[in-house]
């Protein structure tokens, strides 16, 4: 199953006697489908017919949906004026040249230049035909923002595959520094409790007793488990594919967690290094993550 990004663009035209009817489609990061749609007043009604064909092939991020529309027909659609909205412009400006005592010098030409006031009208019995092409255009432009979107889901995919790739050879490396890192804390322990103690012959018994106690306490054969149990589970995600930005984005929190872990039982610098590795990567990740749908 593909696996789309949540940044593409996409534009889809449909055409039918004279009528034109272009879609454009821009999206980018959001948790869930949020759609932003700027259409001509006129063809207010077909807003409900955009917002379900995106629902039905978008699954998430934020999308800006714009409608264009050309009429090339000789006989062209009415044109219908918003005479309540012309007569608030000519008593504001009524107000202003009084305030201020200037020439009011507001006409016809500068009603008909206000947004709004003077718009095109689709004819009732084009709106079959014009929701018929809206869709179409919609369609297309979803098709080729959903080609965008999943050449750039590959790249992430594979990149993100890299870095998980990392973390699963480091992983091997922490084990085999454990012991080093024990060893080190031994010699360190025995060298102060001689310094201490001078000619007091050593307790071995408390003395491996308080070594077994760091053993255990630092050990982190736990962490690096769930570690690449994790990875494992990411690694499966990625190949059912689909919608998998929020399923990784939780297995990259417990990733995350489980290197601190390792980092705070651990105080040994070659380990710290591999965890501050660890922790950038999973951090790239994590941000790579928020682009997937």
């Amino acid at each position: 199953m593909t696996i789309y990004s949540m940044t593409g663009y996409g534009k889809g035209i449909a055409e039918k006697d004279g009528l034109k009817i272009t879609v454009e489609l821009k999206s980018v990061n959001h948790r869930f489908l949020d759609l932003s749609i700027k259409l001509p007043k006129a063809f207010v009604f077909a807003e409900d017919t955009l917002r379900k064909t995106i629902q039905s092939n978008i699954a998430r991020g934020h999308v800006d949906v714009y409608v264009n529309f050309e009429d090339s027909r000789k006989d062209k659609c009415k044109v219908a004026v918003d005479y309540d909205l012309a007569e608030q412009y000519v008593e504001i400006s009524k107000q202003i040249a009084q305030k201020f005592g200037v020439e009011n010098n507001f006409c016809v030409n500068e009603i008909l230049r206000v947004p709004e006031v003077v718009t095109q009208v689709a004819d009732e019995s084009d709106e079959d035909t014009l929701s018929t092409l809206i869709k179409e255009a919609c369609l297309q432009a979803i098709e080729n923002i959903n080609a965008m979107r999943a050449v750039e889901g590959k790249a992430l995919v594979d990149d993100l595959l890299g870095k998980i790739e990392g973390i699963k050879q480091m992983l091997p490396k922490i084990q085999s520094l454990a012991p080093i890192a024990l060893d080190e804390y031994r010699c360190k322990l025995r060298e102060r409790v001689t310094e201490y103690l001078k000619e007091t012959p050593i307790d071995e018994v408390k003395l491996i007793n308080e070594i077994a106690f760091y053993s255990d306490k630092v050990c982190t054969d736990e962490e690096i488990t769930r570690l690449y149990t994790h990875i494992s589970h990411f690694e499966s995600i990625v190949k059912e594919g689909g919608a998998i930005g929020k399923k990784l984005d939780f297995i990259v929190q417990e990733m995350n967690r489980e290197s601190n872990t390792i980092g705070s039982k651990c105080n040994y610098a070659a380990i710290t290094e591999c965890v501050v590795f660890l922790k950038s990567e999973i951090e790239k990740i994590r941000e790579q993550i928020q682009n997937l749908v």
